[in-house]
């Protein structure tokens, strides 16, 4: 009884000395493997950063950018040909905008007035309306070359869609059981594979060098990536709703149109029109080789070395992508029931107190 109380100078009998000097090396070795291991794990940073550092100096010694016949400084030189200035009473210098909007007038790179001039015109004509919508077909044909580029983005993404939502399907494990949803996704990812630039190369010979090899090479590129999306959605669905429609006796095209797609229909309304954003861009990219639309304008007036037409090109490219991100926006907003639904006008005015308000949070 008495070698557990404690001894008149305050410690524990002869029987807890042993257990405390070992609890008291479990901790010092503890402590010690926490330092080493923090020790290890310094090194690794400090030998992946200089991996980094040394990885990065042989990449722009491949690109030649550490080449000092780089032309970084000729074009430093060379900006005045991209930005126009105007020196006004010859001292202060001004950005001639005039020149871009001239050559957008010129090239018809967003509005074509042929096309424009059957639907705003004064009296108004019914007849050369209806050539408008119905002849000339010219709800995209007004915006000119920005209209093409426009065109071809929407038929790709129309296209694409309805594959996109076939193999994402089937592709999801929880509609078709493994290994056969690969096939599906195989066949997805090979289209992923393969850029839409290249894409559009290997339908010219069937389609020639146009907008139309373009449109079905960005609906190909819509298939792979749409798809994979959809996918991804499907294998997060909530599985409450399904497990309660198997209890039903429902079937299995009933268990996914209703229990799977319907959860997820929100979700592919949104990221379909994201990628719509996406083809838009694609399609400037593919006009670059001939396939028409502001791509095309881009590489011909690099080709004829006129910069400042280029850079008037680019800002329709500019105008042309944050119309369809604005629009595409919208759709997006009025699908989610927690936002405040805004008319563009109120989008476009709000926008200052809105950057105001998101600074003073």
């Amino acid at each position: 009884m008495t070698t557990n109380q404690s001894t008149s100078d305050g410690t524990n009998g002869p029987e807890s000395g042993p257990d405390e000097a070992g609890a008291s090396d479990r901790i010092v070795e503890q402590f010690e493997n926490i330092r080493r291991t923090r020790r290890r794990r310094a090194l690794g940073w400090f030998g992946l950063l200089g991996f980094i550092v040394f990885a990065t100096i042989q990449a722009f010694a491949a690109t030649e950018l550490l080449d000092p016949d780089a032309r970084i400084g000729t074009f430093l030189d060379s900006l005045n040909e991209f930005f126009p200035i105007t020196f006004y009473f010859d001292v202060i210098p001004f950005l001639d905008f005039g020149q871009y909007i001239e050559f957008i007038r010129q090239a018809n790179l967003l509005y074509d007035p042929e096309i424009g001039g059957l639907l705003f015109q004064w009296p108004p004509s019914a007849t050369d309306a209806y050539a408008f919508f119905f002849t000339e077909l010219g709800i995209f044909q007004i915006f000119g070359e920005a209209g093409i580029t426009l065109a071809m983005g929407f038929v790709g993404t129309v296209v694409g869609f309805p594959f996109a939502l076939v193999f994402g399907t089937l592709g999801s494990g929880r509609v078709t059981p493994f290994p056969f949803n690969f096939i599906f996704r195989g066949t997805m990812s090979f289209i992923r594979a393969v850029p839409a630039i290249v894409w559009t190369l290997i339908f010219i010979p069937f389609l020639g060098l146009g907008p139309a090899s373009a449109a079905l090479a960005i609906a190909f590129d819509t298939i792979g990536n749409l798809g994979r999306l959809f996918v991804d959605e499907l294998e997060e669905i909530e599985e409450g709703p399904v497990e309660a429609m198997r209890t039903t006796g429902a079937n299995k095209p009933q268990i996914v149109f209703f229990g799977m797609l319907s959860q997820v229909r929100t979700a592919f309304i949104a990221w379909t029109l994201y990628v719509l954003e996406i083809n838009v861009r694609i399609a400037v990219t593919v006009g670059v080789i001939g396939a028409g639309g502001l791509g095309f304008i881009v590489t011909s007036q690099q080709n004829l070395l006129q910069f400042t037409n280029m850079m008037a090109t680019l800002i329709s490219i500019f105008l042309l992508i944050i119309s369809v991100e604005l629009f595409s926006q919208r759709l997006r907003s009025r699908l989610r029931a927690d936002d405040v639904e805004m008319g563009i006008w109120e989008l476009i005015t709000g926008f200052p107190r809105r950057m105001a308000d998101s600074a003073l949070k």
